[in-house]
């Protein structure tokens, strides 16, 4: 069911449900005068033929009379009176008696005062009328036609407004649904032109106030986020292609130089030398692009536990020294404390971005040295790694952490522009940050910081 229809029915019972509790109340309040009033004119007119009998001494048969000539159906009731022994003194039509009182119903006039009760149609109202010292039980009972009829008709009248009310609702309801959902109309026929190819286009924002409006602004903050996503892989796409085609291009030119004629030995060796080179190369951007996935995951996704810094520097720092045998790394601690060097991350990426750090310090020096200082504060630990080495230059220093980027010291080392970008991701992922500075022909520090 579209939300449009769910909307025009909710809203359209709703009204109808308050429309039909008023009209319930107005005819139930109506029918319920209508009744006391009656009750109360029955009781008057009762009362008014005692006094004609009692007070005025017209003649029973005079009254009977009357009784039977009024073309007036409000005197059509039927009157009956007693006295409080049972004797009957009066009796409008005692040939058709359709109260049939009886001692029972006398004596609970007396002790009641006043009775009211129904007898079919008939509305019957008995009481105790008191004339001179003596006391009388008088009953009057008839049918309020001309009230029933107005009853009838109010009833009939609620029926049919109610009814056409319902329709108008319903209506009414539908056209301003179909108002108040264009918005959401025009925001799908939109959504539905914008594919892979134009994510460039965006929805109306209409007033910027609205819940419509907020949910175009929501939409299109995705959209952005996505664009940049597309961009991002386009990007990244384009880069891991140069860099794969680049040694992948050299392997093939060797092979085919020396697979072109026969070669000694020692050219052969050579030629598989600089094969292996490459393929080192290729195995390195593997291994690269393999941990810079792994560090793009959601935090969620990745395994945290206690680990302590000080053990996975060390391991970084051996790894390095396994394979660079050339590099010298020194590790010093300011305010050792075993229990300050534990954070909550995971091990394996926080020993690859140690790794990627402490290389870059050792092959960018021409002392191949790095250092390394641990530094635990109340806030969490900082890890400066710093060398001596080149250092950045103030054009490159805004876009090392990008994917890719090589800046002038590329001449100086080989690398694939994914370390920096890979350590960033990592440290943010551990909540932390990192900073750089860096001074050419001084050298370069680097300061990461991860809290407890």
């Amino acid at each position: 069911m579209q939300i449009k229809t769910r909307l025009t029915l909710l809203y359209t019972s709703l009204i109808a449900a308050l429309l039909l509790a008023f009209a319930l109340t107005v005819y139930f309040i109506s029918a319920e005068t209508r009744e006391d009033e009656y009750f109360k004119r029955l009781k008057q007119q009762a009362a008014t033929k005692a006094s004609l009998l009692f007070d005025t001494k017209i003649a029973p048969n005079v009254l009977q009379l009357i009784y039977k000539k009024s073309p007036n159906a409000l005197f059509q009731e039927e009157v009956a009176i007693y006295d409080t022994s049972f004797q009957l003194l009066y009796h409008d039509a005692v040939d058709i008696d359709k109260v049939k009182e009886t001692k029972g119903m006398i004596d609970s006039i007396v002790f009641q005062k006043e009775i009211q009760f129904y007898i079919g149609d008939l509305q019957v109202v008995g009481f105790l009328y008191k004339h001179g010292d003596s006391d009388y039980a008088i009953t009057a009972a008839a049918k309020d036609d001309y009230g029933l009829a107005k009853l009838a008709k109010l009833r009939n009248t609620l029926i049919i407004a109610f009814l056409i009310s319902i329709i108008v609702i319903f209506l009414v309801g539908r056209f301003l649904a179909k108002q108040s959902l264009k918005p959401v109309s025009a925001l799908i026929d939109k959504v539905k032109s914008i594919t892979a190819t134009n994510l460039d286009l965006r929805v109306d924002e209409g007033n910027r106030k609205d819940e419509i409006a907020a949910l175009a602004i929501t939409f299109n903050e995705m959209l952005n986020r996505l664009e940049n996503s597309f961009d991002a892989q386009k990007q990244f796409v384009s880069n891991i292609s140069h860099e794969l085609r680049t040694p992948l291009t050299a392997m093939l030119a060797e092979l085919q130089l020396t697979a072109a004629k026969d070669r000694d030995n020692k050219e052969y060796k050579q030629a598989l030398h600089h094969i292996i080179d490459d393929t080192q190369k290729l195995v390195r951007l593997s291994n690269s692009l393999l941990d810079l996935a792994k560090a793009n995951y959601d935090q969620s996704e990745i395994n945290f536990k206690k680990v302590r810094l000080d053990e996975i520097l060390l391991d970084a720092r051996n790894d390095v020294l396994h394979n660079y045998s050339d590099y010298k790394v020194n590790i010093n601690y300011e305010n050792e404390n075993d229990i300050a060097l534990a954070i909550n991350g995971n091990e394996y990426l926080l020993r690859v971005a140690f790794i990627n750090l402490i290389e870059n310090g050792c092959k960018f020096s021409p002392d191949k040295h790095s250092n390394v200082l641990i530094t635990s504060l109340s806030s969490g630990i900082t890890l400066k790694f710093s060398d001596h080495g080149i250092g950045i230059s103030k054009e490159d220093l805004p876009h090392i952490f990008n994917a890719f980027y090589r800046g002038d010291n590329k001449r100086k080392a080989e690398g694939n522009g994914i370390g920096l970008s890979l350590v960033q991701k990592i440290v943010t992922l551990h909540n932390g940050v990192i900073n750089v500075a860096s001074t050419i022909n001084e050298g370069t520090t680097f300061t990461v910081k991860l809290p407890f």
